[in-house]
């Protein structure tokens, strides 16, 4: 199947080794608290029965999130990744049979395959004439590869067949059916926090056993947060990311760091580390470093500062809890001098 039509067609491509859908289950972790049904069937044209494509699709709301012309993404901490394909509401019965029919007579489409396929969702085994006399009552739910993803296969392994459910009913236990986590990990992906280096005195280039202090100022620094939503289950949730640590390491092993496991902790006021004044002399910082050796013609040491973000979010129906926490690093090339004292 040529990869267009494969996009186009993954809802409607049964998988070798599919787990068969119970449309009568429950899906009994939506949401918390006990409540087993959304809120409400998929928003659209009563009256024509179609579901609109901004309404079937996910919104994201950026208005909170890192702005300007030095942001970047998080990478989590853990090999954990954001879905790279949901189940979500699609299409209405009418629609439904439109596009299948549509894809059943494309000529590089195999006939058995075809038949199968019109047994299932025309001939009764276990749906008849695509519902059509459902019309108005549910929607059929089809896998949805994330339109971020295409190039990852992981994109198309969403395999479970297009299935029904009734308005005001839960979809089957499938993993990635949307809900508002599956909506709290894709806002995660849509975050961006501060690109900028850290702020150190002496700035510039270094001098060997000179102590180094590092800060990060609050006001840069501060929660962020992406609001992903689903208006046609009346669902959202808001991933928020907030600084909680620095990492130093100075790109050498000929230095010291403060804190010695180069983590800063953040400050009650929200910064990092505590900017150098007059008064501090040669202190050791809480938060810095001491290079102890100059560099060479072999170029400058590579200092990376990287920043812990702790990831939280909440949910329609009082879902939330935690994701695993992002970094951001930024490098910077520090050249460190050795003064001579010339003795007469």
């Amino acid at each position: 199947m040529p990869a267009m039509m494969r996009i186009r067609a993954i809802a409607l491509t049964a998988s070798a080794i599919a787990l068969a859908v119970q449309p009568s289950l429950a899906y009994a972790d939506w949401p918390p608290g006990g409540q087993t049904q959304f809120p409400s069937g998929p928003s659209g044209n009563a009256s024509s029965g179609q579901i609109s494509a901004t309404a079937a699709g996910i919104r994201y709301d950026t208005s909170k999130n890192g702005s300007g012309p030095a942001v970047g993404g998080l990478s989590p901490t853990t090999t954990w990744t954001p879905p790279a394909c949901w189940y979500a509401p699609t299409y209405t019965p009418q629609q439904f049979q439109q596009e299948s029919e549509a894809i059943w007579s494309e000529p590089s489409v195999g006939y058995q395959w075809v038949n199968q396929q019109r047994d299932r969702y025309v001939n009764g085994h276990p749906y008849t004439n695509f519902n059509l006399d459902k019309a108005g009552h549910g929607y059929w739910w089809t896998a949805i590869p994330n339109p971020d993803r295409l190039t990852d296969p992981n994109a198309f392994s969403c395999t479970e067949q297009p299935f029904w459910v009734d308005n005001g009913q839960s979809p089957p236990p499938i993993q990635n059916v949307i809900s508002p986590q599956v909506l709290a990990e894709l806002a995660y992906a849509k975050v961006l926090v501060p690109n900028r280096a850290i702020d150190m005195n002496p700035a510039g280039i270094q001098t060997v056993n000179l102590n180094t202090w590092a800060w990060l100022d609050k006001a840069t620094f501060k929660p962020v947060s992406v609001t992903a939503s689903l208006p046609a289950l009346n669902i959202s949730a808001t991933t928020t990311a907030t600084p909680v640590a620095l990492h130093i390491d100075p790109g050498t092993q000929d230095a010291n760091v403060y804190p010695a496991s180069g983590d800063c902790p953040i400050n009650a006021d929200g910064s990092i580390g505590t900017p150098y004044t007059s008064s501090d002399g040669n202190n050791v910082p809480p938060c810095g470093l001491t290079y102890l050796r100059a560099t060479t013609s072999s170029g400058p040491y590579q200092l990376r500062a990287t920043i812990t973000w702790r990831i939280r979010w909440t949910g329609t129906g009082n879902a939330g809890g935690t994701l695993p926490d992002g970094t951001f690093g930024t490098t910077t090339p520090v050249s460190v001098q050795e003064v001579q004292t010339v003795v007469r």
